[in-house]
């Protein structure tokens, strides 16, 4: 079993997992099926994704074949921004369930604080690249969230892309605190701040796109910068005889933060679970930190940033 991660709720969460983002259908479940076999057991879905359904039955053939039981899974889903009344957030995370083929998730979250219209599809397009927002409180959400952790529809419940003033605000007015957060982080995107501030509150901290996110055309340009080239993690690769993506997850345990590396690659899917062997010393650690320039890749700024709940315009 992987090193874990202790919530707020009582419940382990293993450091490392599998993302599904990005994972056509087709590939998904064979992921699934190597991933679980080389150790891990964390998987990270979303209902936006679109490929749960497939998720489902690759988690169905594991456990009817023996090769992993339910609870040894931690399954991670996100409620997606047209599902925020509370209400349809209810609705939302049983379609995840329905999909998924479970009668809990592990745990679920808020998967952006800014909602969209609701019962218009997953994008309702508005003009100019834009969404047609609504004005629903993210609080809502939340509530729906505490009543499925209260019925047992997940075991811990939290806040994916939400900075530290919505954080706090759903604290102040939670009832069941958020246990965890879900934020783009990597090597050019320390989020220094904004982990301090949820070590502070005993918050675990989930790093996506943790390799800085190299085969995505999604929000990657031409020229951005590449975490895995970079001269200072390239060098300490070479020390510890791994390959750079290694440092890279290596660093993410080592400073106590959960990774979900995503990739239907097998030998990728394996190595990036093949961590546990060795250490970076506190100097390695400080020379990846200082890596660090403030370089966000996921960023719908051009098609969310003037909603009143983005997140993105403030510092952290």
């Amino acid at each position: 079993m992987s090193l874990t991660l202790q919530l707020n709720s009582g419940h382990p969460i293993p450091i490392i997992g599998l993302g599904t983002w990005q994972s056509k259908p087709g590939e998904v479940a064979a992921a699934i099926k190597t991933a679980v076999a080389a150790g891990y057991r964390h998987i990270d879905c979303a209902h936006v994704y679109q490929n749960q359904k497939e998720v489902g039955e690759a988690l169905k053939e594991l456990f009817d074949e023996g090769k992993v039981k339910r609870e040894e899974l931690f399954i991670t889903s996100k409620v997606w921004n047209t599902f925020h009344s509370t209400a349809l957030a209810h609705q939302n995370i049983d379609t995840i369930l329905a999909d998924l083929q479970l009668s809990y998730v592990d745990l679920i979250l808020i998967h952006w604080p800014q909602g969209y219209a609701e019962n218009d599809g997953l994008f309702p397009a508005g003009e100019n690249g834009k969404m047609r927002y609504s004005d629903v409180d993210y609080l809502d959400t939340w509530k729906a969230l505490e009543t499925a952790q209260k019925a047992g529809k997940a075991r811990s419940i939290g806040l994916s892309n939400f900075n530290h003033k919505q954080i706090q605000r759903v604290w102040d007015n939670a009832e069941i605190k958020p246990a965890c957060l879900q934020v783009e982080l990597h090597p050019y995107f320390t989020q220094t701040k904004l982990r301090q501030f949820c070590k502070d509150k005993g918050i675990v901290v989930v790093g996506y796109s943790p390799l800085g996110n190299p085969g995505s055309a999604f929000f990657r340009k031409d020229g951005d910068p590449n975490v895995l080239t970079n001269e200072t993690v390239a060098a300490i690769a070479k020390a510890h005889g791994k390959t750079p993506a290694q440092i890279v997850l290596r660093w993410f345990i080592d400073s106590g933060i959960s990774a979900i590396p995503k990739s239907v690659t097998p030998h990728r899917i394996t190595e990036n679970h093949s961590v546990f062997d060795f250490k970076l010393s506190a100097a390695e650690i400080q020379s990846i930190d200082n890596v660090n320039k403030e370089w966000r890749l996921v960023d719908p700024g051009p098609r969310d940033g003037d909603h009143p709940h983005f997140g993105f315009n403030e510092e952290f």
